[in-house]
């Protein structure tokens, strides 16, 4: 290992962060406004520090009154001055932590950049890098991003209402295919249909899942093409807010016409299996133990994971994950999962059954882990299988 990149210890209380708001969670958190493009955060025990171009400094003086507010150009410059050609956002970096305030140590991310590291030794060679994790904290939310998350979810569930509605009305033709208004109806049209909603109320569509039949069987395949009847088709939608960055996610299955026999099994075992997980949830609860406890009820079923015919079978992903300024981010509910749960966590049970020849299954639900301990659902969404 670089002795100058280690695992972070406590002595080095200085926290320095390089990267814009809108893709980057962390620097969201701490700043608590959107800047498309990177800027500097360093907080020094106490003291927070903010290096930003001159259109962003009055927002920032907003949003963080008690920060020291620092002009790029003008620490640029003084770079320049100092025998930097043409200094970067690293230079300007390293000339802070240096000249400004004499750091010789900071805590950064793991996907801390590279290059903006290098360039921060150029300025300051006696830098040193622990990687940490900014904000651990992110993971327990505080009642007000409680109501961020569930004025998301909010729009989260009008969206899949949107395209559910289509698929109700769509017409059944004797070659099994769906029609809407005099044409076939697609994953594409039901997937524009929910962003369209989802859109219209503030939200900003991702790569929503609308996977029909064979598609259905591969959890992250988006689906294309027509709809069929009397084969499940999987929903899921997981938009972000446009105004506070935090994330929704929900997912349904359903089948326009009958469902088979073999569907409708499986369809109540995942939705036994989903409650298996609520009931196993609660503060102190380790992760990992929710997820096997999914995977016995599955396995008590009989629905045994398995690879078949180079494609896996059964359940073969995680029941769940922590929802918030990621779609995906701590704590994980997995295999390999080492987070313990705890009151606060806002979280996703999503299992799932995928079976070739048969099609997929996932119900997905968001919860919260309240104060006495137990989950509470922030999505209520109906769970219906024909339509």
């Amino acid at each position: 290992m670089n002795p100058r990149i280690a695992a972070s210890s406590p002595a080095a209380s200085a926290l320095l962060i390089v990267a814009d708001s809108e893709r980057n969670a962390d620097m969201l958190y701490a700043s608590g406004f959107f800047v498309p493009d990177p800027f500097i955060y360093l907080k020094n025990n106490q003291s927070v520090h903010l290096v930003l171009s001159d259109l962003e400094m009055d927002r920032a003086a907003k949003h963080l009154p008690n920060a020291t507010i620092h002009s790029f150009s003008k620490l640029r410059e003084q770079t320049a001055q100092a025998g930097i050609s043409n200094p970067n956002i690293g230079h300007v970096a390293g000339r802070l932590l240096k000249n400004d305030l004499g750091i010789s140590q900071v805590r950064v991310p793991a996907n801390f950049p590279f290059g903006v590291a290098e360039s921060i030794r150029e300025t300051w060679p006696d830098i040193s890098f622990l990687i940490d994790c900014p904000f651990p904290e992110r993971a327990v939310k505080s009642p007000a991003e409680i109501r961020k998350i569930q004025q998301i979810l909010r729009l989260t569930q009008e969206g899949l209402r949107a395209g559910i509605s289509l698929i109700r009305n769509a017409d059944i033709k004797k070659d099994g295919r769906l029609w809407h208004q005099g044409r076939p109806l697609t994953s594409e049209k039901v997937r524009a249909a929910i962003h369209t909603t989802i859109g219209s109320l503030g939200g900003l569509p991702g790569n929503t899942i609308v996977a029909g039949g064979s598609q259905a069987c591969d959890p992250h395949e988006r689906g294309s093409g027509p709809l069929r009847a009397h084969l499940p088709i999987i929903i899921d939608v997981f938009p972000r807010s446009e105004t506070t960055g935090y994330f929704g996610d929900l997912t349904r299955t359903v089948v326009k016409g009958r469902a088979s026999e073999s569907v409708r099994k499986i369809y109540q075992s995942v939705l036994q299996a989903q409650q298996t997980a609520l009931n196993a949830i609660c503060d102190g609860a380790k992760a990992r133990k929710v997820h096997e406890a999914v995977e016995g009820a599955f396995d008590s079923l009989g629905y045994r994971t398995e690879r078949r015919n180079h494609h896996m079978q059964g359940f073969f992903h995680g029941t769940g994950h922590g929802l918030g300024l990621e779609l995906h981010e701590a704590p994980s509910i997995g295999k390999t999962s080492t987070d313990h749960l705890q009151t606060g966590n806002v979280i996703t049970v999503e299992p799932g059954l995928y079976y070739s020849g048969i099609g997929g299954v996932r119900i997905e639900d968001v919860a919260l882990i309240q104060e006495d301990g137990r989950p509470r659902a922030l999505t209520d969404f109906e769970k219906t299988l024909e339509l």
